[in-house]
């Protein structure tokens, strides 16, 4: 069962809804909430929601750990297999829509992009729109121009990145995936949708909320730490903002505003991947949610 959406989609308590129905295990899908040191401002799942199911793959990692799409799939292999084995229900949920991708269509292991090249990449396409940066695709890797619409800008200059930086075309990584770990035709997926008007004002009331829970202490207790600045964890949407605040160099307000816009623009660019690259999973409104699931299960679970 596979339940991906953007953040304050409402799909994590879709998903213990039907952990609890079932007697499945919640699986975690989002490169966020695999971090220990952020559990409030990731919205990772409450000490009241553990006790009601069991859930894996939330707080595992250390924040000053890098974590990849390779490294979850791992995971996610590890604990699939545990619950097929225990005849659980395993229930993937979350916003990363590069894992769902990994885990439905294969991994492809590209090289680590440097920095100093997509750098260039990017400075060099700055002043260029979007349709010419599709023709220059279209001349190094005629295969993937072919699959990248030309308005999609930050896939295109994914596609640039690899070219320069491995001499390989995208399309030829690509070709050599590894076979998924799921296959589309072997699972259940939905994407959950909300109106996007009712999602901004979900968006904004959590972030609140959060700070009311103890994201800022998390923040400060996570700056203590110095860590690398390029962590991936210190790109949590609103750490950064909070961190500034923090220091000193913004008012708490213009903090708030700042984790609020950065949270709905992500959620913006997540509809977009779903919209492109889950474009064949079936989506459903948080009412209608549960009972399309509930009909899809297999029969031991139903």
């Amino acid at each position: 069962m596979l339940i991906a959406g953007p953040t304050a989609s409402g799909k994590s308590a879709l998903a213990l809804t039907l952990a609890e129905r079932t007697g499945g295990v919640v699986l975690n899908a989002d490169s966020m909430q695999v971090y220990g040191d952020l559990a409030v401002l990731t919205a990772r799942p409450s000490d009241a929601d553990l006790k009601r199911a069991p859930h894996q793959l939330y707080g595992h990692v250390d924040a000053d750990a890098e974590y990849s799409v390779g490294h979850w799939l791992n995971d996610a292999h590890g604990a699939l297999r545990a619950a097929w084995a225990a005849g659980r229900l395993p229930i993937l949920v979350g916003g990363t829509g590069l894992y769902f991708r990994a885990l439905t269509q294969g991994l492809v292991e590209v090289p680590p992009i440097p920095d100093t090249v997509r750098a260039a990449i990017r400075g060099g396409a700055e002043a260029l729109p979007s349709a010419s940066l599709h023709d220059r695709l279209a001349q190094l890797d005629p295969a993937a121009a072919a699959r990248i619409g030309p308005n999609d800008r930050q896939r295109i200059l994914r596609a640039l990145e690899v070219a320069a930086a491995t001499g390989r075309p995208l399309s030829q990584w690509q070709a050599a995936a590894q076979p998924p770990l799921l296959p589309p035709e072997s699972c259940v997926r939905l994407v959950l949708e909300v109106e996007p008007d009712i999602l901004r004002q979900r968006i904004d009331a959590r972030f609140l909320a959060m700070l009311d829970a103890g994201a800022l202490e998390e923040v400060k207790r996570l700056a203590a730490r110095g860590l690398d600045p390029a962590r991936t964890v210190l790109k949590a949407h609103g750490a950064p903002a909070l961190t500034r605040y923090l220091a000193g160099t913004m008012n708490l307000p213009e903090a708030i505003a700042e984790g609020q816009g950065d949270t709905r623009r992500y959620a913006k660019r997540q509809r977009t991947f779903f919209r492109h690259q889950l474009a064949d999973w079936p989506r459903a409104r948080p009412e209608a949610a549960m009972d399309l699931l509930h009909t899809a299960l297999p029969p031991q679970f139903g």
